[in-house]
């Protein structure tokens, strides 16, 4: 392996400029940064993400690197704090490709009383004061729909589609694959024939998750669709935001159903971050979050066709 760095100092250079601005929005803003703990006693248990386990002979104790710094920072705004933010590396096992690596560097911050739209309003004006800082803004146009007008616009079907129109969309092989499991065909959909069209220089903002897919975020009972979004930059995806979900009793159910899916997928059931409840419990403020992926932002702005042209160096495992 060669002891190179993987990126340029000119690439580094643009990295810096985009970090600052970053840091200056947040500080115009009011939004106070954040250090929460990269070691975490508790792992997530979304069955799409994995972390990685460090054992501690001394403890007897396995601890998990963190995937994001979602959890602690709920608890800090459980406890009374003020609009923060965090960004510093995060890990997440097995994830390696052009546009992934086990470590990766990741924007979170929480605006407490803003509904969805002030969110997305808000992270579209972070992401473009970063692309301005290195005058990437001008050029990149923006559409904002919900996830079915994107997907009936490319697929002609909307996420509710039956059982059996959704094997022929995606094939017998692929649906075989995901065991007929709808959520991850619905993904695997969605990637295929909707983020994969597009448009280079356009921020895509998705909207309205189906229920299922809510993860952490609120669900409008009138709806019946998650206050979650995604925004892509051409085909990368920057950033996943929701309006959170503030019921403790709900969210242990969702971690149940998490275990229970990963138990059909033959993945470890995981324990329950329990102080994460309990800061649910004592009340969550209404608030919204957003995570941005540092370096998905950098090779969309650059553009880079890997991630290791936007990092120092590489994990080195192979792509």
């Amino acid at each position: 392996m060669s002891w190179q760095p993987t990126t340029t100092l000119e690439t580094a250079r643009v990295r810096a400029a985009v970090i600052s601005a970053i840091r200056k929005y947040m500080a115009d803003h009011d939004i106070l940064e954040v250090t929460t703990p990269t070691f975490h006693q508790y792992p997530v248990t979304e069955p799409a993400i994995e972390s990685f386990v460090v054992a501690s002979e001394k403890t007897q104790q396995d601890w998990f690197l963190r995937t994001s710094a979602e959890y602690p920072m709920k608890r800090l705004l459980a406890a009374g704090w003020p609009d923060i933010y965090e960004m510093g590396p995060v890990f997440r096992d097995g994830e390696i490709g052009h546009r992934h690596e086990p470590e990766f560097t990741m924007l979170e911050w929480y605006r407490r009383g803003f509904d969805l739209s002030d969110i997305i309003a808000d992270c579209v004006a972070l992401i473009r004061a970063a692309l301005q800082a290195i005058d990437k803004d001008q050029a990149v146009t923006q559409r904002i729909a919900s996830y079915d007008d994107w997907l009936h616009q490319a697929t002609g079907h909307f996420s509710d589609v039956t059982p059996e129109v959704l094997q022929a969309l995606v094939g017998a092989d692929v649906h075989a694959t995901f065991d007929g499991d709808r959520d991850a065909l619905l993904g695997w959909l969605f990637d295929t024939k909707v983020a994969s069209a597009f448009a280079p220089d356009q921020l895509s903002v998705v909207t309205h998750f189906p229920a299922s897919q809510a993860s952490l975020a609120k669900v409008d009972p009138t709806l019946e669709r998650a206050l979650r979004f995604e925004i892509y930059l051409g085909q990368n995806e920057l950033a996943n935001g929701f309006v959170e979900l503030t019921d403790s009793d709900e969210q242990r159910r969702r971690f149940e159903r998490d275990n229970q899916l990963r138990t059909r997928r033959g993945q470890t059931p995981l324990p329950i971050d329990e102080s994460l409840l309990s800061a649910l419990a004592k009340g969550l403020p209404d608030c919204a979050g957003v995570a941005v992926g540092i370096e998905r932002l950098l090779m969309s702005a650059i553009p880079a066709k890997d991630i290791t042209e936007v990092i120092s160096f590489s994990s080195g495992n192979p792509r």
